[in-house]
């Protein structure tokens, strides 16, 4: 597999290389010099869940790691369900809160994690990433206990939920995590920022492992598939897929699929008040505001770092960006929107609940679709209980470290503090 550097395009790399490196060039994304179209999709989308997945990703990577490799990959990393719930007669959700983070980004995580285990075995790793919420979690939890790499997260103090931060601060050993005095696009910046700084990256042999990273959003094609081979058994149409939005890696793997051959009618970019992409694509004009802060907090995302990636999938498959639909709710939407899938039988959380909605919006009649439930709804018991009026009960994941201590160290919006803090704890 060959990427290139969007930034600069006469930097190519192959998919180990991307994989250690992160990002290229100027923080440039590496994006595929070519996407593999499936055969027989149909077939495909009868297999189970882990053969399917290693077939997709086989089709990226079987020629520079072999088959064999890409197999065992899968079958160590997707080793949990996903489920497609039925909300109502033209709705369903995805469910990929069934990981043991109890979040999306556990399916894209825990793939990064078996690629470096098996292919940088060798090499010192240092992990520098932002988080919004549950990308802290995953990666916490997949990287948590290898020996030969440590993991840094950033987050902003104070603007994630207390159960999500508990998921990946209260671990330790080769896990340190840093409450950033800030919104998530400054700990975004300060990732940026460090993988820019030769000293840091270099020094330190740093990696990222959020959606920047190519491997985490090759994983995340394969739960397209399967929601639209759960969605086929039971209707005869191609599906509207809603996508609830942050740093939009989870809508840049949708278009992967897309591009590869997966029957989706069209796909709608979900947003709370953090609207840059709903204007954009409206308007035309790139113009982030400051960063909002909502209840949905892992989407407080003003300036999403994979755009450059969808308009490269746009650009290369000769596609208009007018065929993304953009709907961004205000928190008054959002908690109606919560409190009406409630009322339908359906007890969700907020992120879900704007990408359903979503789909309310803009679907047609005749369409039916499918959105993403990103994360359990007691990730964000606050909120739900709030808006509900209930207490809801804690998973057994969720319990297990609600009384334990936060570990975190808290920083100022400081590259210089960032840089002193890397140095000291890798």
């Amino acid at each position: 597999m060959e990427l290139y550097n969007l930034k600069h395009p006469s930097q190519v790399v192959s998919f180990t290389q991307a994989l250690k490196q992160g990002l290229g060039k100027d923080r440039g994304l590496f994006f595929p010099t070519s996407i593999p179209v499936l055969d027989d999709v149909d077939s495909l989308l009868a297999l189970p869940f882990v053969a399917r997945c290693q077939k997709i990703l086989g089709a990226w990577l079987a020629s520079e790691l072999g088959q064999d490799t890409v197999d065992r990959l899968v079958e160590k990393a997707f080793n949990f369900e996903l489920s497609l719930a039925k909300v109502d007669d033209n709705r369903h959700c995805l469910e990929l809160f069934h990981g043991p983070t109890l979040a999306f980004k556990d399916f894209g995580a825990r793939f990064m994690a078996q690629c470096l285990n098996e292919l940088a075995a060798d090499d010192k790793i240092n992990i520098l990433t932002a988080t919004s919420g549950d990308t802290g979690a995953a990666v916490a939890d997949a990287f948590f206990g290898l020996d030969k790499i440590k993991v840094v997260v950033l987050y902003p103090k104070g603007k994630i939920s207390l159960l999500q931060e508990k998921m990946f601060t209260t671990l330790g050993d080769n896990i340190h995590t840093v409450a950033v005095e800030s919104d998530f696009d400054a700990c975004q910046a300060l990732v940026k920022r460090a993988f820019e700084d030769s000293d840091i990256r270099d020094g330190l042999h740093l990696n990222s492992a959020n959606s920047i990273n190519i491997s985490r959003l090759l994983a995340q094609i394969c739960y397209y598939f399967e929601a639209v081979a759960q969605f086929k058994r039971q209707h005869d149409q191609d599906p509207v897929i809603s996508v609830p939005s942050g740093n939009f890696g989870n809508l840049t793997a949708g278009l992967f699929a897309q591009a590869m051959g997966l029957p989706v009618k069209r796909f709608i970019a979900a947003t709370n008040s953090n609207d840059t992409v709903p204007r954009y694509l409206e308007k035309g004009d790139w113009l982030p505001n400051a960063t909002v802060g909502t209840m949905s907090n892992a989407m407080d995302v003003a300036e999403p770092s994979n755009w450059p990636r969808v308009e490269a999938i746009i650009e290369k498959m000769n596609w208009s960006l007018a065929d993304i639909s953009g709907v961004a709710l205000s928190e008054a939407d959002t908690s109606t929107a919560l409190k009406q899938l409630n009322d339908a039988g359906y007890l969700s959380e907020p992120h879900a609940a704007i990408a359903a909605q979503a789909l309310n919006m803009t679907m047609t009649p005749g369409e039916k679709g499918i959105f993403l439930g990103t994360a359990h709804p007691a990730k964000f018991k606050d909120v739900v209980d709030r808006e509900l009026g209930m207490n809801l009960p804690l998973p057994p994941e969720l319990a297990a470290v609600a009384d334990k201590a936060i570990l975190s160290v808290t920083l100022d919006n400081s590259f210089a503090e960032l840089k002193a803090h890397l140095f000291k704890v890798l």
